[in-house]
Order: structure tokens, then sequence, then C-alpha cells
């Protein structure tokens, strides 16, 4: 079938989803293409149902900190209710998915779009014609290339799992290993995770990750450092995988299942960007500033497959977007903006951040000043015997606002947003502690961290 288009989008997550949307609404027909169930990662194999895992992780750990402190019974997770519980979040999302677009008027196709001209993409036996394509295909994991790597299972992978295996291994060090790496081991699996470098978590505080992994091996996760994996083999009941450390000395490790975390690149391959004059790079799709294509204008990137500066997180694939359909809609005038964006690790305890880190700030011609505490001890964190509790905020002492937070707690997921808050806005720190915060919540120690 040949069909012709206003707008064709490859993706039907954030970054998508609301460009389709928005041209939709002003008139224009718009076909939605996706090889993955209709919603995007986050929805279905991503944020969401990992957070509905979380939830049940921070349960455990809330429990085991209080006992002696008037909690005298143990809990435990069983995993297969839970996985019961977290598929009534995510079974639903295709269908909804496709069910807003089509009462939009939008098509659907199911399948792996190619470029077969500048205007033209195949998917299946269909080929559609398009004034305006927009890529918003995500990421996916990036190839191991170690022997045996047909064995190795994906985040998507581990959020099916009907039943939790018994040892599991993590390739990498990032956002993804630890995040699963302290549910599994909270459900009560042993864990591995190894990593080919010294520091983990690398867009973060270090002085915090330290603190992090303190607590991770302390629930029993074993963190192998400056170590790679060289062959994963099958045995009869087991994987035997082939360690090499840093001094290229060998070991081996069992496991009952090993995980890839080891980081995500643009999902562009099986695209033929090349056939539709769209250049690329290893950080995806090579845009302008308005999020276009610099050599074919016809088309446009959002989300993790835009090489930007913008964080692979969901909210910048929706502002992206957001960008996309004003420019193609009106013209090119928008350019996104990447301003005070926090990000969290959703470990336990929670590791977040937004603007400058320490050593950025330092490199400024500023007077900086950088306010670190230990806040294990004060009353928000020592009420839950929260072992791991600091806080790192770094402050421009001549114009007096905020350049960067970074944070270690339970509840460091929302405090992050008041200094995202103070950074977007550029609220002075004198100005920020004449706010009146509800007492006792964690927002009422902001003023003491500045």
């Amino acid at each position: 079938m040949n069909k012709s288009y206003d707008l064709i989008v490859i993706g039907s997550g954030s970054g998508g989803s609301v460009s389709a949307g928005k041209a939709r609404n002003e008139g224009w027909s718009v076909a939605v293409i996706d090889s993955h169930p209709f919603g995007g990662t986050c929805a279905n194999r991503g944020c969401d149902p990992k957070k509905v895992l979380v939830g049940a992780a921070e349960l455990i750990d809330w429990n085991t900190r209080m006992q002696d402190h008037g909690i005298v019974e143990a809990t435990s997770i069983n995993w297969s209710l839970l996985m019961k519980f977290k598929r009534t979040f995510t079974d639903s999302v295709p269908e909804n998915k496709e069910k807003s677009f089509h009462n939009k008027g939008i098509d659907t196709y199911h399948g792996k779009a190619a470029f077969t001209g500048e205007k033209e993409i195949t998917v299946d036996n269909n080929v559609l014609t398009g004034k305006f394509i927009l890529i918003a295909s995500g990421a996916e994991p990036t190839p191991l290339s170690i022997e045996g790597e047909e064995f190795v299972k994906y985040s998507d992978d581990f959020l099916e799992f009907d039943e939790l295996p018994k040892k599991i291994v993590f390739i990498g060090g990032g956002f993804i290993s630890f995040e699963f790496a302290h549910i599994a081991a909270r459900a009560g699996a042993e864990v591995h995770i190894i990593h080919r470098s010294e520091k983990l978590l690398k867009g973060f505080d270090q002085d915090l990750v330290n603190l992090l992994i303190k607590k991770s091996e302390e629930i029993g996760i074993t963190i192998h450092l400056e170590t790679t994996i060289s062959k994963i083999e099958k045995t009869s009941e087991n994987l035997l995988l082939t360690l090499n450390n840093k001094g290229n000395v060998s070991s081996s490790l069992t496991a009952s299942s090993v995980i890839h975390g080891a980081g995500r690149i643009p999902a562009i391959k099986g695209l033929d960007l090349d056939k539709g004059n769209v250049k690329f790079e290893k950080e995806g799709i090579t845009v302008n500033q308005y999020l276009q294509s610099i050599s074919n204008p016809a088309v446009y990137a959002a989300g993790d497959v835009s090489a930007t500066i913008g964080a692979p997180l969901t909210p910048l694939a929706g502002m992206e977007s957001h960008i996309v359909a004003a420019n193609i809609l009106n013209g090119n005038h928008k350019t996104p903006e990447y301003v005070a964006i926090p990000s969290t690790v959703f470990t336990i305890p929670k590791l977040s951040a937004v603007g400058m880190s320490e050593d950025e700030a330092k490199k400024l011609d500023r007077n900086i000043k950088v306010n670190y505490f230990d806040t294990s001890q004060w009353f928000t964190y020592r009420r839950t015997n929260e072992k791991y509790a600091a806080v790192k905020v770094i402050i421009d002492e001549d114009s007096d606002l905020i350049l960067g937070a970074h944070l270690l707690s339970g509840v460091s997921d929302e405090l992050i947003n008041h200094f995202a808050t103070a950074i977007r806005q550029k609220t002075t720190t004198a100005n920020l502690k004449k706010m009146i915060f509800s007492y006792p919540t964690a927002a009422s120690d902001i003023s003491y961290m500045i």
C-alpha cells in the first residue's frame, strides 16, 4: 500500500507522541510507526514499571532499617505477585496508546521503518511518503562484543521475569544496573555488578556515589571494579562467566542470569538513514538548533535519538517533541533549553543531581562555595534510621545563585525538584531562605543546606 502523510513519526513514546498529537490537532494527516508495543520505553519497559518495583524494595529497606526501633515483623517480596501488580500498570499501555492515536485520526503501523528516499519510508509492505518525518525511535542497548553475548538478557527481560533468578550479574555500573541491583538484592537474589572502570555512575557526584556504594555492599551487592567479561558460556545449570581484571588476571563467576546494564545508544540501526540523506553520528541524528536534520530539511529528531546536549530522559524527549511540533507547524523558530534538568538514580537511597558538578563549578572564574553535609543525623533521616544521607550544594557567592545540587536520600527524587526550580528561576539563596515550607518535611531542611 502506498500512502502520503503530512507527518510520519517513527516511535510512539514521548518523543513522537507529542508532535503527532499536535500536528493532528492542526488537521494534518499523521502516521505513527513502531516496531515495539505502542507507548514507548518509559511506560512499557522503563521508568514507570521500574518505579513500581522500586516501591516494593523501599518498603523492605524501610522495614529493615526500623527493626529494633519499633518494627518487629520482617517482610519479604513475593516476586510473582509483585510482577502481577506491575503488569496492572503496563499491560494496557500499548492498546490504550494505539486507541488514543486512532481516536485522534492518526494511522498506526507496526513494524520496522526504513528510509527509501528523503521523504519515503517503508514499513512491512507499506510505502509511506511524508511532507515531514520525525525520528523518535529512542535508544537500545549498546552491543557488548562478548563471546556468548547471546546469553545476555536486557532490562526489558528483567521487568518481565516471572521468577527472580537466584544469582544475577549486571554488566556495567550505570543507572540500569544499580537500580535493578537494588531491587533484586532486596527481593532475595545474590547480585554482582561488573564494571570496566574505577568510577561508577560517572554523571553523579562521586562523594555521594561512594556512600551509595557502601550501602549497596551492605545489602549484599558485590561490585567488581576495573573488570570485564571476556566470555559467557552456558552450562547444564547456570552461565559461566570468564572475568579479567585490571592486571589481566582471569577468574570465573557463575550466574543464573546476566543482565545488560552497560549503556544505551540511539536506536537508528536498520533505519537506512543514508537512503534518506539523514546524517548521523555516534550520539544520534545530527540536527541543528531547531532539531532539524542538517542534511535533510524534511526530517527532525527528538529524544534519545537526537544528537543534542540533552540527557536521555523522558521529560526531555517530550520537551523536544513540543519543539519539533512548533517548528514543523509554523516554521523553525523554537529551540530547546537544557537548563536545570534534574535526574535521579532510583536506588535505595536515591541519588539525585541538577545543575553543575563541583568540578565544573570550580573551573569557572567565580567565588564558589560548596556546602557538603552528612545529613543522616538530621531529623528527616534519623526518624527513619537512614544511615546514608548527604547533600552537596554549589553556590556562586558573587551572585548568590545556586549552580548545582546533589542529594543522596530516600526523598532526594522529590527534593531535587526544589533545587531545579531555584536554578531555573534564578532564585538567590537569600530569597529561597525566606520560603516557609511545611514542617517537618524534607523541604524544610533546604534553608540549612544553603
